[in-house]
Formats: structure tokens, C-alpha cells, sequence
């Protein structure tokens, strides 16, 4: 029992030194042979690799509608398991992510918080990761602690036995999953004027707690002649870390909070409510910033080809009329997260080329 708890100290040394790096300098641990092993942050996706997954997620959408695809792409993976460890509360995450594993034939274990497993006998986090792994080949972890899954990752590879984690929501610090189904919401809806490429993008509202946002300003980087805009409150304005991010990139960006000059110059209003659940007393929180939302009435303000985005749930920031016009695609968006989902599976366990080539 000693040497064992010796081995447990030996795998936590070093974990703030390692945390307090600049991202940059420590992706490298979460990769393995040339490929992703882990998907932790937004910042480890480039060009070619979003362009692929958008092309897998496609594909396995195409395969998945005759039952002879849909058997062939549930065959794939029935060997493996996953455990989807969603701790803080979510509904499409979470949802889309169990169906993107049905999809693919792996089998899925859940824990839907932390009342229910060892850590209300005083258990670390960590070990019930470190639990988790000896039964699963998969983790999907969502938490509201910043920096959780980036240390279950860590963790994990610093055993014997690690295994692929994906971040399914970290604080209100990344989300890289909600990035990558963004950015393939973007390019289907721009594909017939270009793609990606050159379009202005509007971000609106909680900007500094909205890890959505965050994550999808990160991938910019890889984008030519993108122009972003972050509409928000004095008080929700984006954080230094992205702007800088942003600055050494060349990408250049405007803050506003005039909503209403906005609208009818970009290509994207990518909306977002008000993350209260971060606030310290979220029920001092009240204000609904009627300023920073989108009305019927801004149908007729905001270009023929603009799309209306929004990572869900919404409260009262895009009524409800808005629903039914074509610009309007977060719900469209919900549906792609299980498809980008599936494809990044897909790619983990290494099925990706068999998905592309094989079943053509």
C-alpha cells in the first residue's frame, strides 16, 4: 500500500507547473504517433485537420441515412466502451455525444454527477477518472471546474493504462467540441458562397464567460481574412487572453456595444445568453439586456445569406419567431454536434480513412 500510494504522489507531482504553462508549449503530451489522443483544448485543431473532420462528419451523415451504412458504421466499434462523466448539468452536449457513440457501435456508461459515484465517500476527482479507465477506452468528460479535463488527460497519461479523454465543457474556460461543431455549422452554411474564408462574424453577449465563444475565436487562426465582432456589455465584454490571442494572429476584431450598427454587416451573429451559473450571486443577475437580442424585426436589417447561430439553451435573447426564418440554424447546428462528434470519435479510434475510402 505504500509503494502504491508513492505511485499516486509521483503522478500528481508537477501538475501546477504543467498547468501554468502556456498552451503552446504542452499540446504535445495529448497527441500521440503524429495524431490527437486527447482533445482538450480548441487550439489543437489546424486547418487540415478541421477540414477532415467536417469531410468525416459529412460522410458518416451520408452513410447513416440507408440501413446498409448504418450497420456498417455500427459495426466499426462495438468492441470499445465509453463513459460519459457529465457532471455539470447538460442537454445537447451530453445527448449528442451518447447518439455519436450509438452511431459508431461503442457501448456507454454514464455518471450524471458526483452524488452518485465514490466521491461523496471522499474520493478525488482524479481517482474516479483513474477508476473509470480501467473499464472504458473512452472518457467524455464535462465539469465545471476549470481545467478538469485537461488534468484528467494529464493524469491518465502518466499511468499505464491511459485512455482518451474529450472535453466535453471545462468551466467556463473551453469547450473545443462546441468549436468544432460551430465551425462545420459555418462551413455548411457558407458553402455555396465560399466557405469560411473572409466572412465577418458577430459574437454576442456573455462573451466573457461564454466558453463557446472563446473556443470558436481560437480557431479563427485558421480562417483567411476573418473580421470578428463582440457585441456585449461593458460588463461581459471578451476576456484579454482571447483579444491577445487574437492580436498575434493578425486577426483583427472590433468591441461594441452598439448591437444595432452590427447586424446588418456580417455574415454570422453568433448569439449567447447570460451565463449566470458563474456569477457569484447568480440571483442579483436580473438584467436582460434587451439591446443584445434578435427580434423578428432585425429580419429584415441583417443580410439575405446571414446566419443566426447559438450554442443553446437560449432564455429570451432570439425570440421565438425567429425560428422559422431559413437564417435562423441553431437548430441545425444541435444536430451537427452529433455528427462532428461521431467523426472525432471516429478518429480517435483510428476508423477515420476506413469511414472516407472503404465505404465509398
Amino acid at each position: 500500500m505504500v509503494q502504491q500510494k508513492e505511485e499516486t504522489i509521483q503522478i500528481y507531482r508537477g501538475w501546477d507547473e504543467f498547468y501554468h504553462q502556456e498552451i503552446g508549449g504542452k499540446l504535445d503530451i495529448f497527441s500521440k504517433n503524429g495524431r490527437l489522443f486527447d482533445v482538450i483544448f480548441a487550439q489543437q485543431f489546424d486547418r487540415s485537420f478541421l477540414d477532415s473532420m467536417c469531410s468525416l462528419a459529412s460522410q458518416i451523415r451520408l452513410l447513416a441515412k440507408t440501413k446498409t451504412g448504418a450497420d456498417k458504421l455500427s459495426g466499426l466499434l462495438n468492441h470499445k466502451r465509453a463513459m460519459l462523466y457529465f457532471v455539470q448539468p447538460s442537454t445537447r452536449t451530453f445527448i449528442s455525444f451518447l447518439n455519436a457513440c450509438h452511431i459508431l457501435g461503442i457501448k456507454t456508461s454514464e455518471i450524471r454527477g458526483t452524488t452518485t459515484s465514490s466521491e461523496v465517500k471522499g474520493e478525488s476527482p482524479e481517482d474516479t477518472i483513474r477508476t473509470f479507465a480501467s473499464y472504458v477506452d473512452l472518457i467524455i468528460a464535462r465539469h465545471p471546474v476549470e481545467g478538469f479535463a485537461e488534468k484528467t488527460a494529464w493524469v491518465l497519461n502518466r499511468t499505464e493504462r491511459p485512455v482518451s479523454v474529450i472535453n466535453g465543457g471545462s468551466g467556463p474556460d473551453q469547450h473545443p467540441t462546441q468549436a468544432l461543431l460551430d465551425i462545420y455549422t459555418l462551413e455548411r452554411s457558407f458553402e455555396h458562397i465560399g466557405g469560411l474564408d473572409g466572412k465577418k462574424i458577430a459574437m454576442v453577449g456573455d462573451l466573457k464567460r461564454g466558453r463557446t465563444v472563446r473556443s470558436l475565436s481560437y480557431l479563427m487562426k485558421n480562417y483567411r481574412d476573418i473580421q470578428l465582432y463582440f457585441v456585449a456589455p461593458e460588463v461581459f465584454r471578451m476576456k484579454d487572453d482571447i483579444k491577445d490571442f487574437l492580436k498575434k494572429h493578425d486577426i483583427p476584431f472590433f468591441e461594441t456595444e452598439d448591437f444595432a450598427s452590427v447586424k446588418p454587416v456580417v455574415d454570422a451573429i453568433y448569439m449567447t445568453r447570460i451565463q449566470k451559473e458563474y456569477a457569484e450571486t447568480p440571483s442579483k443577475e436580473t438584467d436582460v439586456y434587451p439591446e443584445f437580442h434578435i427580434t423578428r424585426d432585425d429580419l429584415g436589417i441583417i443580410q439575405s445569406h446571414c446566419i443566426i447561430m447559438h450554442p443553446l439553451p437560449r432564455r429570451y435573447e432570439i425570440e421565438i419567431e425567429v425560428d422559422n426564418d431559413p437564417r435562423a440554424v441553431y437548430w441545425r447546428q444541435e444536430r451537427n454536434g452529433m455528427w462532428i462528434r461521431a467523426a472525432l470519435i471516429a478518429y480517435l479510434f483510428g476508423v477515420d480513412e476506413e469511414i472516407m475510402y472503404e465505404f465509398r
